[in-house]
């Protein structure tokens, strides 16, 4: 039995095989090991941005934190960056009591950001009451300003002297223009 094909077709064939050998050839070689490859930096990479989306996501939080304190805050952000003046606080606090003489105690401290200043105040006044008004008023002062313990009262006739030693916390002028 004698098969007959045409030379074109035998050609044709015997060139079908070669491609077909060289596909083989080429994706055991070259395509599947890429692959391998590929599919472990696909892994990466998507480990990678997963990672970044979380980083991200508490990006975006701290910034709303950040935000809505400084919005919360904001009386007390502008109230460091003050400057103490010891005439305005004389003039402004004199209502609450009969005679207000401040005394710096130290030279400023200088602690980190901040600059604090320790400051003896003694005043007379008629009842506690007033005393009691007056850390009211410090509340809502332009200034960071705390009560230092312990408050000396002295009653004087009709009159309460009263010593206590304040600090004065303001931002450092040279660090906050820094940055």
């Amino acid at each position: 039995m004698k098969i007959n094909i045409p030379r074109p077709t035998l050609y044709l064939i015997i060139l079908s095989l070669l491609l077909f050998i060289f596909v083989l050839v080429f994706s055991f070689t070259v395509l599947i090991p890429k692959g391998k490859e590929y599919r472990k930096e696909r892994i990466t990479v998507k480990k990678a941005e997963k990672e970044l989306r979380r980083y991200q996501d508490f990006h975006n939080e701290t910034t709303t934190e950040l935000q809505d304190l400084q919005k919360k805050n904001r009386n007390i952000i502008i109230a460091f960056d003050k400057v103490f003046n010891q005439e305005r606080f004389e003039k402004q606090y004199k209502k609450y009591f009969s005679s207000l003489q401040l005394s710096k105690l130290a030279t400023p401290v200088k602690n980190d950001e901040f600059l604090s200043y320790e400051v003896n105040t003694t005043s007379q006044m008629s009842s506690p009451k007033s005393f009691y008004d007056f850390i009211e008023a410090l509340n809502k002062a332009d200034w960071i300003i705390g009560v230092n313990f312990p408050i000396a009262f002295k009653r004087d006739g009709e009159l309460i002297k009263s010593s206590f030693t304040m600090k004065v916390y303001c931002a450092d002028q040279n660090t906050t223009k820094e940055k």
